[in-house]
């Protein structure tokens, strides 16, 4: 199951609207790792700003993994760029145990379109230079992200959010055009964070805004004969511009289930299922709710 990577914001934090164990316990994190690597996996997604993660994934050992990591936000009042960087991304590969990164990307890409982007992009062309990346890139939220930064910082892996509500990068063409510019697409969220795949009666009460949407899904799941894990890993897989979809877990079951589920026959969703509403498919505006 090539087509998964395997994210790890859990092993540091307690993340996700859907996660009910809380930060996963260094044996666990043992127990996922060797499902996944016996199931093919071969990518970890990783990141500075996710709690104890690098640590934990360096204490195991991952020296088998391609490893994507994330810089954080750069720092106000930074006075050497090229040093910040260089420090932080060693600071990345000490906790990792690692010599080199397979991806390396910019948590706030629009940073690049401030006063020290230029500084900060050749900074991650250097890294590059000296080996100790392979690839950079950025991880974006929205299309409109990607319109802004693409020609002037053309990257080499680009992550973003992809699942049935939010469709957006491939009804604007931007998944084909970088799959033929061969940049290596990583998408996230494909169950909007948990939400998709939470029953109807377990939803939070702030996103009955939507209940028209939200009986269409669960209407055309029953129809179909799905689950919302069947449905959703279908659809992204489907999708031949996706390189890696990166999937979250609590536990080892649950991989277990992801990793069947990936493997079924299941119909592509209906276009009625798309949703442009920021308010519902972007999660950084849940809050607002």
């Amino acid at each position: 199951m090539k087509r998964l990577a395997l994210g790890t914001a859990q092993f540091g934090l307690h993340y996700g609207i859907a996660n009910q164990f809380g930060q996963v316990t260094t044996d666990e994190v043992k127990k996922i790792l060797q499902a996944a690597r016996s199931a093919g996996i071969d990518t970890l997604d990783t990141a500075v700003a996710y709690g104890s993660s690098e640590r934990v994934l360096g204490e195991i050992g991952v020296a088998d993994w391609r490893i994507i990591t994330k810089l954080p936000g750069l720092p106000e009042n930074c006075n050497n760029i090229e040093d910040w960087v260089n420090n932080t991304v060693r600071e990345s590969l000490q906790r990792l145990k690692e010599n080199k990164l397979a991806g390396l990307l910019l948590h706030r890409p629009l940073q690049l379109l401030e006063e020290n982007g230029a500084s900060l992009y050749q900074a991650l062309i250097n890294l590059k230079k000296e080996e100790l990346v392979e690839k950079i890139g950025y991880s974006i939220y929205s299309p409109d992200d990607l319109d802004r930064l693409y020609e002037r910082f053309p990257p080499d892996l680009m992550q973003a959010p992809f699942n049935i509500f939010d469709q957006q990068f491939l009804t604007n063409g931007w998944l084909k055009k970088l799959h033929e510019a061969d940049v290596e697409i990583h998408v996230r969220s494909v169950f909007l964070q948990g939400l998709l795949l939470m029953k109807p009666q377990d939803l939070p009460i702030k996103f009955y805004p939507w209940k028209t949407l939200w009986n269409k899904w669960y209407n055309w799941l029953n129809e179909n004969n799905l689950t919302p894990l069947q449905a959703c890993l279908r659809f992204a897989i489907a999708q031949p511009e996706i390189n890696r979809v990166v999937v979250g877990v609590d536990n080892a079951g649950q991989l277990n289930e992801i990793l069947s589920a990936a493997q079924c026959n299941a119909p592509l969703p209906p276009q009625e299922l798309a949703s442009e509403d920021k308010n519902l498919i972007n999660p950084s505006l849940w809050h607002n709710l």
